[in-house]
């Protein structure tokens, strides 16, 4: 019997009610449900393991039911996999988890019946670079941030495509983004937004004390290092908003686009553009 994972939003209490209906209608229809730890929270006719060792169980499909934070989570776990992700919007914004709990099983009832489209999103990898050696690799779906810390004063920075030069300035930080992050910080930090098929990557600085310095659209294929070149105190790098690390000094964090793409499952090929007219006001008077 095909497996289906179901990730859960933590401290969600109405999957008190929806987890047991969830389980049942995925029995009837030949699927056997296994939840993340979050989930057996509030079911416990289904088994429950660690949300790191979901993909170990191949399922063949993954049912977010949470907001657009649990997505990005999940999209990292199952990064490798090419698994086909279902996001239940059951947080506040709902993006990237488009579809609503009410129609939660007209989509599966047409996504047993292969009524659906993959939406494939383009990942970022992230090297982070002391000293000449690699210290740590990262996967991201919607940006890589680096930024100082909490003190109300500027770092340095510099921004490297293909070896070459493009700027050195005076910012809070930068961030490389995705198509699929360009509505997300770099949409806030004033960059542009890309439908999710455009082959590129943005480079937006944050509240850079240089008048001219603008977000820039780079191709798919590049690559870029983003360098510390000196910061007040501390700096961080985040990754989808979830994942921070220290940086220091003289650090690197090198970005190229990743081997590994996320598959959103899809009802209907005009939600992007319904997402930014329902979720952002885009295009309103």
């Amino acid at each position: 019997m095909p497996r289906v994972a179901i990730v859960c939003k933590p401290h969600k209490e109405e999957l008190a009610g929806i987890l047991p209906e969830l389980v049942d209608w995925l029995r009837k229809n030949g699927y056997e449900p296994l939840l993340d730890h979050e989930g057996g929270v509030y079911c416990r006719t289904a088994p429950a393991v660690d949300r790191a060792e979901l993909p170990d169980h191949k399922p063949a499909l993954v049912i977010v039911l949470g907001g657009d934070g649990t997505l990005l989570a999940v999209a990292r776990v199952f990064a490798n996999t090419g698994t086909p992700i279902l996001g239940v919007n059951l947080g506040f914004l709902g993006f990237l988890t488009e579809i609503r709990l009410a129609d939660l099983y007209p989509t599966l009832e047409g996504w047993c019946a292969s009524c659906h489209t993959l939406d494939a999103r383009a990942m970022l990898q992230a090297e982070l670079w002391r000293g000449g050696t690699m210290l740590a690799s990262f996967e991201a779906l919607n940006e890589v941030v680096v930024s100082k810390g909490d003190i109300a004063r500027m770092g340095d920075f510099s921004v490297e495509l293909d070896g070459r030069a493009v700027a050195r300035f005076r910012a809070d930080g930068v961030i490389v983004s995705t198509p699929t992050g360009s509505t997300a910080y770099t949409l806030a930090a004033n960059g542009p937004i890309l439908t999710p098929n455009v082959d590129a990557l943005v480079v937006t600085p944050i509240c850079p004390h240089l008048l001219t310095l603008r977000p820039i659209v780079v191709p798919g294929s590049a690559s870029l290092i983003v360098r510390v070149e000196g910061v007040p105190s501390e700096c961080l790098l985040t990754v989808d908003g979830q994942q921070a690390v220290d940086l220091r000094e003289g650090d690197e964090v090198r970005c190229h686009r990743s081997a590994n793409s996320v598959n959103l499952v899809r009802m209907r090929e005009s939600g992007f553009f319904e997402a930014l007219r329902s979720k952002l006001s885009w295009g309103e008077r």
